[in-house]
């Protein structure tokens, strides 16, 4: 059904996640020459009327440095749905080409802003009608923000994602325009520690439903050294949608 594939859309893992493990982003690059490398694993329980659809993703991004505010990034992903007595599907998703731009900085004041434009290349049709992608290219810009505080630092985000489909059904069945307001304070606990909490309201992609929805995320960052992360999160969608979403993501950064 569309209305089933739009939310299966809607919940995959993001590949260009480029603070694990939260949706919400900050305006930190590479700096020139700088690389990073991310993998991630997102798995997804939604439930509705009685039923459990579940989902699982693996994704990848590779990031470079081409100036100190400037990052080029791309990822790929590989998504596993299992609807509730549905088929299985699985495959690789939408390949993920973007950058960010850091474009002030003020080191009096610890507070800066990027832009992280993105684009999402299209998979096949047939693809698509498995609820693995969407076969138009799609596309992202986000604002970013980033307080740095006495305890750690405040990420806010504010995203505008536009939503191709091929399929006319499909393109019915959404609100091709979409949009997020995030926000995400994050402490360091200790050198090697940081907890963070990630909230935001968003649109809500099926069209039948109210046009808002939101999230709130509990996520933790383990740092053995200054160039390695370690990520785990657990997401709660939130709002008066039928649909109760849990998503436990995991992650590994390394930066070189």
């Amino acid at each position: 059904a569309a209305w089933g594939l739009v939310i299966t859309l809607t919940l995959a893992p993001d590949p260009a996640l480029a603070f694990q493990p939260l949706i919400t982003d900050d305006t930190g690059t590479q700096g020139a020459g700088g690389n990073q490398l991310e993998g991630s694993y997102a798995r997804t329980t939604d439930k509705l009327a009685g039923s459990k659809d579940k989902s699982r993703g693996v994704a990848a991004v590779y990031t470079r440095g081409v100036t100190d505010t400037l990052d080029l990034f791309a990822g790929l992903s590989h998504q596993t749905l299992q609807p509730a007595g549905g088929m299985r599907e699985s495959g690789m998703g939408n390949t993920v080409l973007g950058a960010k731009w850091r474009f002030y900085d003020d080191e009096k004041s610890k507070l800066s802003f990027a832009l992280r434009p993105e684009l999402q290349l299209p998979v096949s049709g047939a693809k698509e009608m498995r609820g693995l992608g969407t076969a138009r290219t799609s596309w992202r810009l986000d604002l970013l923000v980033t307080q740095e505080t006495g305890f750690g630092a405040v990420h806010v985000n504010l995203a505008s994602t536009q939503v191709n489909f091929e399929d006319t059904t499909l393109n019915d069945a959404t609100r091709r325009s979409q949009y997020r307001l995030s926000a995400a304070p994050v402490w360091d606990v200790t050198e090697r520690w940081k907890l963070a909490l990630d909230a935001g309201i968003m649109t809500n992609p099926d069209r039948s439903q109210k046009k808002r929805m939101g999230y709130v995320e509990l996520g933790a960052i383990y740092s053995p050294s200054k160039d390695l992360d370690f990520a785990l999160g657990v997401i709660r969608n939130t709002g008066d949608g039928p649909v109760r979403s849990t998503q436990l993501t995991t992650g590994v950064t390394w930066r070189f």
